[in-house]
């Protein structure tokens, strides 16, 4: 089993900025990428950006140039640095784990961070 474990989220400014972590822990293996999604308020769940096994990344069209993620293997742990918050960035952040197991493949999911941008 793997805990995902997030912390950074907040209530900040428009053109603010935070810091999101996810320390990923228990039986981590072939793990092929880590990521962020979010969910604002009735919309469906979208990539935000991710950062494959080899260390390449991806980030949606609406937050490239101003979010920026990262990870420490040592730690296990994956960042996202959002700079230039805007209102619109207002949502539930979650940390994904993507993992390919004997029985196939496999997400792991945190519990989610609040990220409000107030105008």
């Amino acid at each position: 089993q793997v805990q995902l474990v997030e912390s950074g989220g907040g209530l900040v400014q428009a053109g603010g900025s935070l810091r999101l972590a996810c320390a990923a822990s228990g039986n981590i293996f072939s793990v092929k990428a880590m990521g962020w999604y979010r969910q604002a308020p009735g919309k469906q769940r979208e990539l935000v950006a991710i950062i494959t096994s080899v260390g390449s990344t991806n980030q949606a069209d609406s937050v490239k140039g101003r979010f920026t993620i990262s990870r420490d293997n040592a730690k296990n742990t994956v960042y996202l640095q959002m700079n230039s918050l805007n209102p619109e960035d207002t949502a539930v952040y979650y940390c994904n784990l993507h993992t390919i197991a004997t029985t196939g493949p496999i997400d792991y999911w945190g519990q989610g961070t609040q990220v409000t941008v107030s105008s």
